[in-house]
């Protein structure tokens, strides 16, 4: 008759868990992330008419798209012959890739660690450490595929003639910084999967981190539901749009690259929130078009429920469905949180949850473009060849608004949960 030690049933316990999320495991939830990324990227770009662009550029771009969508950095270049110059710059984070990316991950991450409550900190860590390794290596050839250079058309008029006398035909490229993107998308992975591991209810936390999750997991989780409402809610407004007022295409060019983009920072002005940005040339917002007619002036404009309002009436129903969604999410938070936490601490909760989630907006929510061609020194040359656009956000003044919105909200969503049955929750028979 034979027994086994706890120690040796530990061991046991650790083995299968290896087996369960080894390196075939990680190497399918890179691969899955990445191929989901570029499905996304390419099918938006291809809406988008990047099919059309020369020299058989389209995959390079999609791999360009796939750097950036997980904070890689792209650098445009551009010649113009001897005697022009061409200048341009692109920063803008495509948000409907980031977020296929992560949701992808992260499901992919959790899927080994279910059904279990607690998972060793070695454990965890050599889980994570796989998977970074793997996704270190497919990053770097990533973005060594990101870079390619073609040529733009002048035209036929007589500029397209003038650019050919003075072998002025402008050349535009791309090339991508290698050791800083692949630091930053290795960030970005560590961001995902620590997101991951607190937003779940069943992922397991090591021994040490159980006392944090009443407070931590339940405002995390509310964060994401109300950041994937408000994509939900946006992806259905841009179908009706496609549907009534057609344009499908650059409709859905929006919503596969950068519906977030939009629905994001209008979360924050439906808080209140300003934000600062021009639109000159031929760029120029894809949607809503209100956005384009408040940003395109001669000087900086200022973007919030006021200056939008002036254009569309219907911009104050923001401030609406930011109340909705906000309590709801903190209904939610609530709802999944012990019974014994009390309404002044949901309030605190969930206004430390929602400051840091208008910090995350802001911070990746800022567009910049620029493209301009200068001959002989004069420039920009040729009304459809230069612009600017740029959309960034007062970010403090963000970031102050999200506080009194998640006290109130917060205290508001634990009285409407009060009812509701919660974990550590023990009711008498005349209760239930």
């Amino acid at each position: 008759m034979s027994s086994r030690t706890p120690s040796g049933q530990a061991r046991t316990s650790g083995e299968r868990a290896v087996a369960r999320h080894g390196w075939a495991h990680a190497l399918v939830t890179v691969l899955g992330g990445l191929l989901a990324m570029a499905v996304v990227a390419g099918l938006g770009l291809w809406a988008a008419g990047a099919a059309d662009l020369p020299d058989g550029s389209f995959a390079p771009v999609v791999a360009a798209t796939v750097v950036t969508a997980v904070g890689g950095t792209v650098k445009l270049t551009g010649s113009a012959g001897d005697l022009a110059d061409t200048q341009a710059s692109l920063t803008v984070i495509p948000l409907s890739v980031t977020l296929t990316g992560a949701l992808v991950i992260a499901w992919a991450f959790l899927r080994p660690l279910r059904h279990r409550a607690v998972a060793g900190a070695t454990e965890l860590a050599g889980w994570a450490g796989r998977v970074a390794a793997l996704w270190l290596l497919a990053l770097i050839g990533v973005t060594l595929a990101a870079r390619h250079t073609f040529d733009i058309s002048l035209g036929d008029d007589t500029l397209g003639e003038l650019g050919d006398l003075f072998g002025a035909s402008p050349k535009v490229g791309f090339t991508t910084d290698v050791p800083l993107s692949v630091f930053v998308g290795v960030v970005w992975l560590a961001g995902v999967l620590v997101l991951a591991l607190l937003v779940s209810r069943g992922a397991p936390l090591p021994a040490r981190l159980l006392r944090f999750q009443a407070s931590v997991r339940p405002a995390a989780y509310a964060m994401v539901a109300l950041l994937l409402a408000c994509v939900v809610i946006g992806v259905a407004i841009a179908l009706i749009v496609a549907a009534t007022k057609g344009h499908p295409r650059e409709t859905f060019a929006v919503i596969l690259l950068g519906i977030p983009n939009l629905v994001w920072p209008a979360l924050t002005i439906g808080l209140g929130a300003t934000w600062n940005g021009r639109v000159e040339g031929p760029f120029g917002l894809p949607m809503p078009h209100v956005l384009d007619e408040v940003l395109r002036t001669p000087d900086i404009s200022e973007l919030n429920l006021r200056t939008l309002a002036e254009y569309d009436g219907r911009v104050w129903w923001l401030l609406v469905v930011d109340v909705v969604l906000l309590l709801a999410a903190a209904f939610v938070m609530a709802a999944r949180s012990p019974a014994r936490v009390r309404a002044w601490q949901h309030a605190v909760h969930m206004a430390v949850a929602l400051v840091l989630t208008v910090f995350m907006i802001c911070l990746v929510g800022r567009i910049s473009a620029h493209y301009g061609l200068s001959v002989l020194g004069i420039g920009d040359l040729g009304g459809g060849l230069g612009g600017e656009l740029f959309l960034r956000p007062k970010l403090w003044g963000a970031v102050g608004l999200a506080v009194p919105w998640g006290l109130v909200t917060g205290f508001a969503g634990a009285l409407l949960a009060r009812h509701v049955r919660r974990r550590g929750e023990v009711r008498s028979d005349s209760e239930s």
